[in-house]
């Protein structure tokens, strides 16, 4: 399957860069990890992440008479890349205070309010700065801090969907929750979500058209979802706006 999704990579013109990659003790591959990037990755690759259910016959490491269909999972986790979010800081969320610098035990240092304290209101993260004498240089100053801390803020939300994300990619590893199963014995691929099935699975199993066909027909199976999700809603919030209706 990690050939199969470095594959699709290929097919789609995407970069493939392989992060860990560790064989298992009887052949095939016990895990690994890759970064794929490229144009709409996420959009394409996003539904694979599951329980992934194999039933084939190992060529190795077992005894002719236990030759036989053997059913296995594999789970798959799709992840977004995070990347640095470049966000503007409207003004009107800023509250701006000056004071004086203080030193020890309370003791102003300055004459003036140089000191600058920056107060995001949305969020009531602070920054402040005193180094200098300058107003303008520690506003500056106080500014930086403050988006950096902003910027740390959303890392952390990010870090939680994702790892929100990859609970519920993992679940249980129980066969009741697999997503697709990959018949070897009846040369069949079959996703459980839409009910897609093709044959030929050593061609499947190359990443290729046929993944891409796959993946396409649940993409248009999940955009139907989401907009009939989407009017149902809508007619709900109707139904209570307009209250109950008179007898």
């Amino acid at each position: 399957m990690f050939d199969m999704y470095q594959g699709f990579a290929f097919y789609k013109n995407w970069d493939f860069e392989v992060l860990n990659y560790t064989p298992a003790e009887y052949g095939g591959l016990h895990h690994a990890a890759a970064r794929i990037a490229g144009e709409n990755v996420y959009r394409h690759l996003k539904h694979e992440g599951g329980t992934h259910r194999v039933q084939r016959i190992p060529e190795v490491g077992l005894s002719s008479r236990m030759q036989r269909i053997h059913t296995g999972t594999v789970t798959v986790i799709i992840l977004p890349q995070p990347v640095e979010v470049h966000f503007h800081i409207d003004p009107k969320d800023l509250r701006i205070d000056t004071f004086r610098s203080r030193g020890p035990g309370g003791q102003s240092v300055n004459t003036t309010d140089s000191a600058v304290r920056v107060v995001h209101l949305p969020t009531g993260i602070t920054a402040e700065c005193q180094q200098t004498r300058s107003q303008l240089q520690n506003r500056e100053t106080a500014m930086r801090m403050l988006r950096a801390r902003l910027y740390q803020g959303m890392m952390g939300k990010e870090t939680e969907q994702r790892n929100t994300a990859r609970k519920q990619q993992v679940g249980t590893r129980s066969q009741s929750e697999r997503i697709r199963t990959y018949n070897f014995s009846q040369d069949r691929v079959t996703d459980h979500r839409t009910g897609y099935t093709t044959r030929d699975i050593k061609e499947f199993m190359r990443g290729g058209e046929a993944l891409d066909d796959l993946i396409s027909d649940i993409l248009e199976h999940t955009e139907k979802e989401a907009l009939l999700e989407a009017a149902e809603n809508s007619s709900s919030l109707k139904r209570t706006e307009s209250g109950p209706s008179a007898d």
